[in-house]
């Protein structure tokens, strides 16, 4: 798994692979691999780019 957290900008909208009933989320800061996401069902969550391949929405 490659750590995506570099290509990550505050404001895009992300799926989180393994929790999908978290609904799509918006990126509000990518730190040293720590991605934090506000999910609409789940809030506020800080994922760890290096294990969890979070996979980018893009508007249709």
């Amino acid at each position: 798994m490659t750590d995506m957290s570099a290509f990550f900008e505050p404001g895009m909208r992300v799926e989180h692979p393994g929790q999908p009933d978290w609904g799509i989320g918006q990126i509000q800061s990518s730190i040293a691999g720590k991605v934090t996401v506000n999910f609409p069902n789940a809030g506020k969550v800080v994922i760890d780019a290096a294990r969890v391949e979070l996979r980018p929405v893009l508007d249709p």
